[in-house]
């Protein structure tokens, strides 16, 4: 996608085609910064504190931290401290260990003095390969919101979208945004209502921004509005990304996700997900009981970070010094809320039933 109409992805090797180079989220939205990643400490560091989020982008940048991590010492037991290094800074997004996964299988059949071409290879295919997937998710997803432009003779369409699961969240395109992005592009008219999505703000903070990069209208709530929005008939679909989606489809992503589908739920408004296959968990039936949810740091809740006049970025302090703060990341939404899940190979209903006829090779 573009930034100041330059294209850029979220990740790409350097010009010696060693170094990772990754935008650094955390700066966003008040400045754009390249950070250069030469280690599997420095891709560990970058997932764990957010410099990249998102559950297709943690995985991808994990594919690279691996081949980072093994360009000096392929061995076996580097291999593994590696994988072990890079598979504890997330504990719920999907995608991580996936990537991992992949990336220790294929490595481990592959000899060792060829191991650092390999994993190279395999991180830069996973990531051409998200973009695929992604693109494929708007094309599906676009076809939903034209529907409802047709239906409702021209007027306007009203997305509400949670949280960031734009093109920031992936390699490209993204997922519950590159519907929006390949419907607008067809010349649909629509605006989206954009969840500040506390305590990281990443609805107010990169969904803004790259929605803005692109030219999409778009207008940012603070989190407790959705509902508001949809008593009063101002949103005519939902759509969300997902961290983790069960087989049966129960979907984990960013806290607040849940409150926004009971609300479409009670008010008739239909709640779609973005999913791209790797995020799809097939070894977990029970979202709620068994999806392990990432607490942050009490920090993120007690501060907010901002600009001040005179452009100085400071740290906040928005709660009583002997106040403690409870920092839940994830919350999972229930099959039975969500209308469909929107993947790469079409539209599928939240059941296992739906999901294993567009991916039957996980039977």
């Amino acid at each position: 996608m573009l930034v100041n109409g330059v294209p850029y992805r979220t990740i790409w090797l350097a010009d010696d085609r060693v170094t990772v180079e990754i935008i650094d989220q955390t700066k966003l939205p008040h400045e754009f910064k390249i950070e250069k990643l030469e280690s599997v400490f420095a891709v560990a560091n970058a997932i764990k504190n957010m410099l990249v989020r998102g559950a297709p982008l943690i995985g991808a940048t994990a594919a690279y931290g691996m081949a980072l991590g093994i360009k000096d010492d392929p061995s076996n037991d580097n291999l593994k401290k590696c994988y072990d290094l890079l598979l504890a800074t997330r504990p719920t997004a999907v995608n991580l260990r996936w990537a991992l996964d992949d990336l220790r299988t294929i490595l481990t059949e592959t000899p060792v003095g060829d191991r650092k071409n390999v994993a190279y290879k395999r991180a830069t295919d996973i990531c051409n390969e998200d973009i695929d997937i992604c693109s494929n998710i708007g094309e599906h997803g676009s076809l939903l919101i034209k529907d409802i432009y047709d239906k409702n003779n021209n007027k306007t369409v009203n997305i509400l979208t949670h949280c960031n699961a734009g093109w920031l969240a992936t390699v490209d395109w993204g997922t519950a945004l590159a519907p929006i992005y390949k419907a607008f592009d067809a010349g649909v008219d629509l605006h989206v209502w954009v969840d500040e999505t506390r305590p990281r703000n990443q609805g107010a903070s990169l969904t803004a921004w790259e929605l803005g990069q692109h030219g999409v209208p778009h207008t940012i709530i603070v989190d407790n509005v959705g509902g508001h929005l949809m008593q009063h008939g101002h949103v005519d679909i939902v759509i969300t990304g997902t961290d983790r989606t069960t087989y049966t489809g129960d979907v984990c992503n960013k806290i607040g996700t849940y409150l926004k589908a009971l609300a479409a739920k009670a008010n008739n408004v239909p709640f779609y997900v973005g999913l791209p296959s790797p995020t799809i968990d097939w070894t977990v039936e029970d979202g709620v009981k068994d999806i392990p949810i990432e607490e942050r740091d009490q920090h993120e809740v007690a501060t907010m970070r901002g600009k001040l006049a005179n452009g100085q970025m400071v740290d906040v302090q928005i709660t009583p010094d002997a106040s403690i703060s409870k920092n839940f990341a994830f919350d999972v939404t229930p099959r039975h809320l969500i209308t469909g899940l929107i993947t790469e190979r079409g539209i599928s209903k939240a059941n296992a039933q739906g999901l294993r006829a567009l991916f039957p090779e996980y039977l």
